[in-house]
């Protein structure tokens, strides 16, 4: 009787402290960006996009809004310009891939010796269950680096009391016009 309770205790104990992936509807809801997994005390999920920030065109999604006149245009690191952003989030690396949501907010070059953007943005999820969702991501993107990583400050919806961090590595980068593709590899703990 007491190796029949002591069995029992194990896997009680077992399946209490393993997390257990929570799955994401198969067919027309399921996400393929993102997993979620929930131990029961937090939920850790992650999400892989692609961020696609267009500076050049008819339709750019981001903008220079600020500069420090007579030093930004001479400085090869275009140190104090302001840029304020709406850029699409994609599945995949392609623009018209599926549409996951948009990355809002603004980043501004404040390295002088080297291409370092602060960040302030607002990362809106569009899709599935993470829809109406964000993330706020804010840091230094040290944009010439092959890996970045940026801290997750906080969240709404499913992501309410947000931290983590986010892992940004260029996919494509065309110098003349500064059109960027960036995957993102996000873990979020909830």
């Amino acid at each position: 009787m007491a190796k029949l309770a002591l069995v029992a205790m194990l896997i009680f104990l077992f399946f209490k402290t393993i997390p257990w992936v929570q799955s994401i509807e198969d067919g027309p809801n399921k996400l393929n960006w993102a997993t979620r997994v929930d131990s029961g005390k937090e939920v850790v999920t992650n999400l892989q996009f692609y961020f696609h920030d267009t500076l050049s065109g008819k339709n750019p999604s981001a903008m220079r809004v600020a500069e420090a006149s007579n030093y930004t245009d001479n400085s090869w690191t275009l140190f104090g310009a302001v840029m304020m952003a709406d850029d699409p989030l994609t599945e995949g690396p392609d623009p018209a891939s599926k549409l996951v949501g948009r990355a809002q907010g603004l980043y501004g070059s404040a390295g002088q010796e080297e291409l370092s953007l602060i960040m302030a943005m607002n990362y809106g999820f569009k899709d599935g269950m993470y829809n109406g969702s964000s993330i706020s991501i804010v840091g230094i993107n040290r944009a010439l680096h092959p890996v970045r990583e940026m801290a997750i400050v906080g969240g709404t919806g499913l992501f309410r009391m947000a931290r983590g961090y986010a892992i940004a590595e260029t996919h494509w980068f065309d110098p003349t016009s500064g059109d960027a593709i960036v995957w993102y590899n996000v873990t979020v703990i909830t």
